[in-house]
């Protein structure tokens, strides 16, 4: 076990509330019967595990073996043995480390009330979905190819909002189109999907508005539309210009999908810019709708 490893270690696990984490060994009761492997050391062994890059249990507790001295200060009385880790891997539940997770991740990420504060209003699941191009050398990778002398994978994310943690990840050739996979995912009724421009589809638009799913993303420029009406916009939010209820124009557009949308006119001045939102959502305020979107970047 390195220096650096334990180091690491002891930093990391000095980030945890002892007394947190204790109420939550309670509540599950995971000490019960534990013969001096207790959840304490198990989280150790797991964060361990990771710090080191172990392949194998055997490995886990050798390097805890040859780190004693270190351990006692980190709560650890006896590094386990093989076969404890292994035992207590399928017997003590995950449920611990899980509610342990939450709590480390509400305390340690202070924006996570600010982002949660839209979805406790909404009452319902917001998910953000994305695709990022990751670079590679088509000297290493020549499968790759990208454009001529480029090559590149795509990773198509969709994250949930409540917990920035991925639902699901694809990766595909870099010449994908975003709306690919997208249109293979299923989504939970009265659930939100926050998405770029590059996921307009308007045929799976409408598809998820049939399946009672919202969505939240940007107009395309040389959109053809009619305003059906104005709605008033509130002086508070000065960044939101205009907030209209609109239909498509274009004879594909809207075949693909003929009823009502809204589309918010957002200035963005971080960017100094004026983004144009389009929502199938039709009753939340202006300013939600432009915090849902903003949430892409939070």
């Amino acid at each position: 076990m390195s220096r650096t490893n334990v180091t690491l270690l002891s930093q990391l696990l000095r980030l945890i509330d002892r007394s947190i984490f204790n109420q939550i060994v309670r509540k599950h009761d995971t000490d019960k019967h534990s013969k001096g492997f207790d959840t304490w050391t198990h989280l150790v062994s797991m964060v361990f595990m990771q710090l080191a890059q172990a392949s194998s249990l055997r490995d886990i507790s050798t390097d805890l073996r040859s780190a004693t001295g270190d351990l006692n200060h980190m709560g650890v009385a006896n590094a386990p043995s093989k076969s404890a880790i292994s035992y207590r891997n399928k017997h003590r539940t995950y449920e611990v480390f899980k509610d342990l997770y939450f709590e480390l991740l509400e305390d340690l990420e202070p924006s996570l009330q600010r982002k949660r504060k839209y979805g406790y209003q909404l009452e319902r699941k917001i998910f953000i979905m994305d695709g990022s191009v990751i670079p590679l050398s088509l000297s290493l990778f020549d499968w790759a190819k990208f454009r001529t002398k480029k090559g590149a994978i795509k990773l198509h994310a969709l994250l949930d909002y409540d917990t920035g943690l991925p639902n699901f990840a694809v990766i595909t050739d870099g010449k994908t189109h975003d709306i690919e996979p997208a249109r293979k995912r299923m989504f939970p009724a009265d659930s939100v999907l926050v998405i770029d421009r590059g996921y307009i589809d308007y045929e799976w638009l409408n598809n998820l508005d049939s399946n009672q799913v919202f969505f939240v993303t940007r107009l395309k420029s040389n959109t053809n539309l009619e305003i059906v009406e104005e709605l008033p916009v509130e002086e508070k939010h000065e960044h939101i210009l205009s907030d209209q209820i609109i239909r498509l124009t274009g004879v594909e557009a809207q075949k693909k999908y003929p009823g009502k949308l809204r589309a918010v006119e957002v200035y963005n001045e971080e960017n100094d810019q004026i983004l144009i939102l389009l929502t199938n959502q039709l009753t939340w305020t202006a300013d939600m709708i432009s915090q849902l979107y903003k949430a892409r970047w939070v």
